[in-house]
C-alpha cells in the first residue's frame, strides 16, 4: 500500500486501540486532547518517511495522548466545574464516583421534583478544592455562575477527598430547605457515608431527604454513626486483687487438707491399735 493508505490504516488501528480505554471517566476535554495529539503526530510525519516509521509516530503520539488525558479525570478540581457552562442535566459527576444506577435514579427523581415544585437541584461531585477550601463558599460560586438570579435553584456538592459537602442555592431554595436539614445532610449523610467511601449512598440518601422536604413530605432521618465499643483485654486492679484473694484461699485450703487429713488418719490408726 501507499504511504497515505498506511497512514489511514494506522490511524484506524490507533482509534481501535484507544476506544476500549476511553471509559466514561474521561471527560470530553480529555478525548479532544487525545485526538489532537494523534492528529498532530500524523501531520508531523514527512511524505518521504517510511510507512512503518509513520505508524510508530502515530502510536507514540497516541500513547502520549493517553498519558496527558488521564490526569484531567484523576485530578478533577473546582476549575473543571467553574469552566463549564450551566448544566443541561441534573448531575455533574466530575469526580467520577457515581455509578449508572445512581445517576439514572437521581436524575429521574430531580426531574420529577422540578416539574412538580419548580425547585431544581443540581448534584455536583469534585475530588478536591485547591483554592477554595470551604465547600459552601465554592457552592455559592457555582450557584452564581450557573443559576444567577434564580431563587428556586440550588446545588448539592460533594468533595470526595475532604469527605465534605455543601447544600446551597437561591433565597427561596434555602428558605424551603431550612438550616436544620442543611446541617443534617452535610453533617450526617455526607460525613458518615463519605468516610466509608460510600459516595452513591451519600448522594442518594441526601437527594431523597431534600426532595421530601421540598415536596412537603415527611423527611427521612439521617444515618447514625455507629459507636464502636472497645472491649477491655486486661484486668483492673480490683479484679486482680479479687482473683489473688480467691487463689490464696484455695491454696491455703488445699494445704490445710494435705497436712491435717493425714494427721487425723494417723491418730485414728494409733488409737485403734490401743
Amino acid at each position: 500500500p501507499s504511504i497515505h493508505q498506511s497512514i489511514k490504516m494506522s490511524q484506524a488501528l490507533v482509534c481501535a486501540k484507544l476506544a476500549p480505554q476511553c471509559s466514561s471517566r474521561m471527560t470530553t476535554r480529555s478525548n479532544a486532547r487525545a485526538r489532537a495529539v494523534v492528529c498532530q503526530a500524523a501531520r508531523s510525519a514527512p511524505a518521504s518517511t517510511d510507512a512503518v516509521d509513520i505508524q510508530k509516530r502515530i502510536v507514540a503520539g497516541a500513547a502520549a495522548a493517553m498519558i496527558a488525558a488521564t490526569p484531567l479525570a484523576a485530578s478533577a478540581n473546582e476549575f473543571d466545574l467553574l469552566s463549564s457552562g450551566t448544566p443541561d442535566t441534573y448531575i455533574v459527576d466530575d469526580a467520577s464516583v457515581l455509578n449508572r444506577t445512581t445517576r439514572d435514579s437521581i436524575s429521574s427523581k430531580l426531574k420529577d421534583l422540578e416539574v412538580k415544585t419548580g425547585y431544581r437541584v443540581e448534584v455536583a461531585t469534585v475530588r478536591k478544592l485547591e483554592f477554595e477550601s470551604d465547600a459552601f463558599a465554592f457552592g455559592d460560586k457555582l450557584v452564581n455562575k450557573w443559576f444567577k438570579g434564580d431563587d428556586k435553584k440550588g446545588i448539592f456538592l460533594v468533595v470526595t477527598s475532604a469527605k465534605d459537602g455543601a447544600l446551597t442555592g437561591g433565597q427561596k431554595f434555602m428558605g424551603a430547605i431550612g438550616d436544620d436539614l442543611i446541617d443534617s445532610v452535610v453533617g450526617e449523610n455526607v460525613s458518615i457515608f463519605t468516610e466509608e467511601e460510600k459516595y452513591n449512598e451519600a448522594v442518594t440518601s441526601s437527594v431523597t431527604r431534600i426532595a421530601a422536604k421540598l415536596t412537603g413530605q415527611e423527611v427521612p432521618e439521617g444515618p447514625k454513626r455507629e459507636e464502636k465499643v472497645r472491649k477491655r483485654t486486661y484486668r483492673t486492679r480490683a479484679e486482680t486483687a479479687s482473683k489473688k484473694d480467691a487463689t490464696s484461699t484455695i491454696v491455703l485450703t488445699l494445704l490445710f487438707i494435705s497436712v491435717v487429713v493425714p494427721m487425723l488418719q494417723y491418730f485414728g490408726y494409733t488409737n485403734a491399735d490401743d
